[in-house]
């Protein structure tokens, strides 16, 4: 009967202990909170490029059982900044934040602050980059460098040239300059230029008004791959094949393009899986109190027909 009974209360104390910590999180070693919430903000999740991306983060948090709570501003700066403060009223840790407009999402970077809620900002900078925690990004003027580095080749005599931005995108803004950078002097001219906002529809209807008013030009340098592919729509549609096309970013679509040999001659390729990881080691590093750096470039590369293959056209690199 003795050992009965203290065999019941070894098992009473066991099943005690058990439901005393059965409602609480356990810390890990070190002290680190588990548990996360994170936030994910990009310019538009109907670009490809910021799926993946998303993709990416997702997976990298979701593995370290931690949750991803991600909106779409679709190109709206004020959306963007509503739901960003809807996020902070649900006490995320951290935020991963790309901009609609590097310069007005300035509110939502004020509000976070104050919210003590650390930020890492992706891909395209903001313009306050004293209101972010750390940045993780493509080199983006490298791959702008590169599109004009390739076509000042094949056009060594240079001609007159359009070029498709979106201003408020700085990441698109540091493109076109390195684009310009590398063109420079080479006999090379902008015609036209406008606001593409980034996007294939609007690039579409930008490069007809452009074959319309400038079909002089040899030359279209995109802001991004879906600019590119709404200007190879115009102009095939226009029967305009002989005018080359560049873009940045490497997408899966790009390469199925310049794989072709067509017109679509080459891109400045990132890698959003790359940007997505990086930014995720940075944000657990940030809330872990571990040494980080402010800045991390992620590379960026030219892709033509010569070495598409390497990359493959089904996916991202």
């Amino acid at each position: 009967m003795k050992k009965t009974a203290l065999g019941c209360l070894i098992l009473s104390l066991v099943v005690g202990s058990v439901f005393a910590t059965g409602g609480q999180q356990q810390q890990p070693q070190g002290g680190a909170k588990k548990g996360y919430t994170f936030g994910y903000t990009c310019m538009q999740l109907s670009n490809p490029f910021f799926t993946i991306l998303e993709k990416s983060i997702r997976q990298a948090v979701e593995a370290n059982g931690d949750k991803l709570i991600t909106v779409d501003p679709a190109m709206d700066v004020a959306k963007q900044i509503n739901q960003i403060e809807d996020l902070i009223s649900q006490k995320i840790d951290a935020i991963f934040l790309n901009p609609v407009d590097w310069e007005g999402i300035r509110p939502a970077l004020v509000a976070l602050q104050k919210a003590n809620i650390p930020v890492i900002n992706f891909d395209a900078e903001v313009k306050d980059m004293d209101l972010v925690t750390a940045y993780a990004g493509s080199d983006n003027k490298n791959a702008g460098y590169v599109c004009g580095v390739d076509l000042v080749a094949r056009f060594p005599d240079g001609g007159p040239i359009a070029v498709l931005d979106s201003p408020t995108m700085n990441s698109v803004r540091d493109r076109i300059d390195g684009f310009n950078e590398a063109i420079n002097g080479k006999g090379f001219t902008i015609v036209y230029q406008k606001d593409s906002l980034g996007d294939l529809p609007t690039a579409l209807r930008n490069t007809e008004d452009l074959l319309q008013s400038h079909p002089e030009v040899v030359a279209i340098m995109g802001g991004n791959d879906p600019t590119a592919l709404g200007a190879l729509a115009a102009c095939k549609t226009a029967n305009r094949t002989d005018i080359l096309i560049y873009g940045v970013d490497g997408s899966p679509e790009a390469k199925a393009a310049i794989a072709q040999g067509g017109q679509f001659t080459g891109s400045g390729a990132q890698s959003p899986i790359a940007i997505g990881e990086e930014s995720v080691k940075l944000a657990y590093k940030v809330l872990k109190k571990e040494p980080y750096d402010k800045r991390v470039p992620v590379k960026t590369f030219m892709i033509t027909k010569d070495n598409v293959t390497q990359y493959g056209t089904t996916g991202w690199q």
